[in-house]
């Protein structure tokens, strides 16, 4: 009955190995290898992913409500899905072919925490941009509209004016005629900023600053107490992250991702092992006192620390097990009138 309710629920294999098979996924190992190091069909690793993300994006949306967060950083990143059956061509045509329309990662970032607020998958901008956003409003707690750090997409600011706008009718200029249109405009609150970046042979060689909504002086106290200035480099930082963990979207790799379905899948895994599961130095915490270790080695003076744990969410490291056999509350349905 421990097992009611979790992946592991009426599974001939150990828990311990399917635990196992899935920490290797979400460290970055692709299927096949994971099959072959630990002997396991290929097929039987496929389904077992494909019930872990199921169940992890139901984890995640338990954890990803009434969030307080004073910025965000949003960006993307592009990576080459093969949607052509084994065969039919070779891989590097695939990949010649599919770069001219590639699908693209797009996740939202809580930069002080280092909290994975929304990891999605799609290849249309304008699209995507809204999605991400409307999924990182109802994560939101009432009231909060946090600061929007992002590249110099211009997606980017038409989806946040689409949620976070509001009509307002302009002043009349003369006495008489008739009365000007209203406007959508964005909420008082809103501030927004972008970073442009200018490139040189397709690398990167500077990036400006600019602000779209709000203004300077109402952006500045918000990063001066991390002594931060307008910038994107932890969603870039994530993005990394992204490439090393996600075995199908690294750089001039051969383990090329089979649809969007299935990188939605594998994105739900290291989503939830980068926000509970893996702690991160730089949110590390000092003890009061050093704890002795075992053996000869120094004493431990260091708390390790998750987003999870930095945002108050939970007070300890999460084990994969521990994540696995998690049952997922039933969540609340919105109320009709």
């Amino acid at each position: 009955m421990e097992t009611h309710g979790t992946i592991f629920y009426g599974k001939q294999a150990a828990v311990e190995r399917i635990v196992c098979v899935l920490a290797g996924l979400a460290e970055g190992l692709g299927i096949h290898a994971t099959a072959r190091g630990f002997e396991v069909d290929a097929n039987t690793v496929w389904s077992w992913r494909v019930e872990a993300a199921e169940q992890l994006r139901a984890f995640s949306a338990s954890f990803l409500c009434d969030l307080h967060l004073e910025q965000l950083q949003r960006d993307e990143l592009y990576a080459v899905l093969r949607a052509l059956k084994a065969g039919e061509i070779s891989d590097d045509e695939a990949i010649k072919r599919l770069e001219r329309s590639p699908s693209g990662v797009w996740t939202a970032m809580d930069p002080k925490r280092k909290w994975l607020v929304v990891v999605e998958v799609g290849s249309r901008p304008l699209a995507m941009a809204q999605r991400v956003v409307q999924q990182v409003t109802q994560g939101l707690a009432s009231a909060c509209i946090p600061l929007f750090v992002t590249a110099g997409l211009k997606d980017y600011g038409t989806a946040l004016l689409a949620h976070f706008g509001h009509w307002m009718q302009p002043e009349r200029r003369q006495d008489t005629g008739p009365l000007p249109k209203p406007r959508w405009m964005p909420l008082p609150e809103l501030l927004y900023a972008q970073v442009v970046k200018s490139y040189r042979r397709w690398r990167i060689v500077g990036g400006k600053p600019r602000v779209v909504f709000g203004t300077q002086l109402a952006i500045e106290p918000v990063l001066a107490p991390c002594g931060w200035t307008i910038n994107t480099a932890f969603v870039e930082r994530l993005n990394l992250d992204i490439r090393q963990c996600v075995a199908a979207i690294g750089r001039r790799v051969n383990t090329l991702g089979q649809g969007e379905a299935g990188g939605r899948d594998q994105l739900a895994l290291f989503q939830t092992y980068h926000n509970v599961v893996l702690p991160h130095a730089s949110l590390r915490q000092p003890l009061p006192v050093p704890e002795v270790t075992n053996g000869h080695g120094s004493a431990k003076v260091w708390r390790p620390c998750t987003p999870a744990m930095a945002a108050g969410l939970t007070d300890h490291v999460w084990t994969w097990k521990e994540v696995l056999m998690f049952r997922v509350p039933p969540w609340p349905q919105p109320q009709t009138v």
